[in-house]
């Protein structure tokens, strides 16, 4: 019996990566299509703060992170980033 294969599309993920670690902790934080590692205790929480709130305004403006335009991902972070 063949094995039917679904035709694959499009993938994408977000990758964060944080430089100012200097406690030697290492931070890794991975989800369906992202992942984060590094950084100092805050900057990887507010990675992961950004990368959460970035795919629920995906989910509530009803598009994947797929099929969305560079240029609207980017406010979408920036909109999403804590201050």
């Amino acid at each position: 019996m063949k094995k039917s294969t679904k035709p694959k599309g499009p993938s994408a993920g977000l990758l964060g990566v944080g430089l100012d670690n200097t406690d030697g902790h290492k931070r890794i934080t991975q989800g369906d299509k992202f992942a984060i590692v590094g950084g100092s205790s805050e900057t990887h929480e507010k990675m992961t703060e950004t990368v959460i709130k970035t795919f629920e305004e995906l989910k509530s403006r009803g598009k994947h992170l797929e099929a969305v335009e560079p240029q609207e991902l980017a406010e979408i972070i920036h909109k999403s980033s804590p201050r």
